[in-house]
């Protein structure tokens, strides 16, 4: 593995890019989840909704699990087998993880094409539990495991000098050039600051010469209950290099309605990296959840694209097959399906949040 903190010496310089999600992965990565914290009570529930997207993703592309020990291995394997997925498709990777939730933590692939061969490399973010939680240091760690584990070489994204501190689900891109995010993730100067006295300039720029990206639009706001304050994988997805799909919450009195609509407002200014305007579909929102009192950021916008399948949260609600039908006449060239995912949203988080794609080389 070569690590590499020239400053002059980023993805971009060297012709790197970070590929869209539909495009050919090599393998998905996963963390088997362990923290009682973030499902309470449902840990063993969680589980089993691992098995089936296990069952899902490795049907087209290896699923790299990582494990705390060798003992939770082996209770992963007890358990993923009697799901019915396939072992011969996991490779077990032994890491320790105070959390499972490695769009966030995990490694950041980018890729540089070279004719018909392609290498592909991993930006290391310095991962910080959202500037919110104190125990984020073994997580921190998974983007360098990742790429000891895999030979890649690892860049460390760096801005004035300074770790830049970014999530998997913060970003969104087309692999063409364009970047989704928003303001409240980034810019708020006072709520869960990842890096403090950067402003949109300097991330813009950041952005690009680690991503490879030319055009980075902002988006506003997430929906109610979003523990990672604005991440834009709840919020507005590309599909495909021109189209989007916006969350749009139609009922006046709810929580969300202001904040979202906000966002259908601003998406109005977005223009692709060759000044073209986006097709941009409406995707409805579930009814709301609440646990404990609490608003949970339940959203079918948090889909992931695996080679074999798109998979989406359901919530035991009517628009369920709203958003299904939606995603299914958008994504003609791998089924989608629904995961039932009404506990796993618990942990603020559903399936988009807990996978991360490494892509083909």
């Amino acid at each position: 593995m070569k690590e590499t903190t020239a400053p002059n010496f980023t993805p971009a310089a060297i012709g790197c890019r970070m590929p869209a999600e539909w495009e050919r992965h090599e393998a998905t990565w996963l963390a088997w989840p362990h923290n009682p914290n973030d499902w309470p009570d449902k840990l063993d529930t969680i589980r089993w909704v691992y098995g089936e997207m296990v069952r899902k993703i490795g049907a087209g592309e290896i699923v790299r699990l990582l494990v705390n020990n060798r003992v939770e291995e082996q209770h992963a394997r007890g358990c993923l087998h009697r799901a019915g997925a396939d072992l011969c498709r996991v490779e077990f990777i032994q890491h320790p993880t105070n959390r499972s939730w490695l769009r966030d933590s995990g490694p950041i692939f980018v890729r540089r094409d070279r004719g018909r061969s392609a290498e592909t490399a991993i930006v290391h973010f310095h991962f910080n539990a959202w500037a919110k939680y104190d125990d984020w240091q073994k997580d921190r760690r998974v983007p360098e495991t990742a790429a000891r584990a895999r030979g890649k070489r690892l860049f460390h994204a760096e801005c004035d000098g300074k770790p830049f501190v970014l999530e998997g689900g913060g970003i969104d891109v087309n692999g063409r050039g364009t970047l989704l995010t928003t303001e409240e993730c980034y810019l708020d100067p006072k709520v869960q600051v990842r890096n403090p006295g950067l402003g949109r300039k300097e991330i813009n720029e950041t952005l690009r010469r680690y991503l490879g990206v030319t055009n980075v639009f902002w988006l506003v706001a997430g929906p109610a209950g979003d523990d990672t304050h604005g991440h834009i994988d709840d919020i507005c997805r590309f599909v495909n290099p021109r189209t989007v799909v916006l969350i749009k919450e139609a009922n006046r009195r709810d929580a969300n309605h202001l904040p979202l609509s906000k966002n259908w407002e601003r998406i109005q200014d977005l223009r692709l990296e060759d000044g073209a305007r986006p097709e941009v579909v409406a995707l409805p929102m579930p009814s709301p959840l609440f646990f404990d009192g609490y608003r949970l950021p339940a959203s079918y916008a948090n889909f992931y694209i695996a080679n074999a399948a798109v998979i989406v949260p359901t919530f035991n609600d009517p628009n369920d097959r709203v958003a299904l039908g939606i995603l299914g006449e958008l994504f003609r060239d791998r089924p989608v399906v629904g995961i039932h995912a009404v506990d796993l949203v618990l942990g603020f988080g559903t399936l988009h949040c807990l996978t991360q794609q490494q892509p083909a080389a």
